[in-house]
């Protein structure tokens, strides 16, 4: 299998603005936010979809899921973080936390032609990283 970027990305092959890691997850800004603080965790372990892992690997990810859900509610002071598992646009499972305020907010569309903000993004990832 063909490393995903998210396993390139993970082997720091390429960039990310990293806001937790551990043995068995990595967790980084998305670089075309919905948001302020739009997250991805991902297992380190590359499995296309969230429903294939195995029972192990799925409680690691979502154990990270809710810890860094609850970190990125608490530092950006918002009351709601939202979750998304789409699973189209990489092979490799991975879970979107996306912190609002008001709904529309997090039913938005993220601007995918828009050039990264490397700075915001770098500023935002040393607030929320763990």
């Amino acid at each position: 299998m063909q490393d995903s970027i998210f396993t390139k990305i993970i082997k720091g092959e390429l960039p990310s603005h990293k806001v937790y890691e551990d043995e068995y997850t990595y967790a980084f800004l998305d670089i075309h936010p919905i948001v302020a603080g739009h997250t991805l965790v991902v297992p380190k372990k590359q499995v296309e979809f969230v429903w294939d892992l195995d029972d192990e690997d799925y409680q690691h990810l979502m154990n990270t899921v809710k810890r860094v859900a609850k970190h990125l509610r608490d530092t950006l002071e918002v009351p709601y973080v939202g979750v998304q598992i789409i699973g189209v646009d990489v092979p490799h499972a991975h879970v979107q936390l996306i912190p609002f305020t008001d709904p529309a907010e997090y039913h938005q569309r993220a601007d995918m032609d828009a050039e990264p903000d490397h700075e915001r993004l770098a500023e935002i990832a040393a607030k929320v990283a763990l």
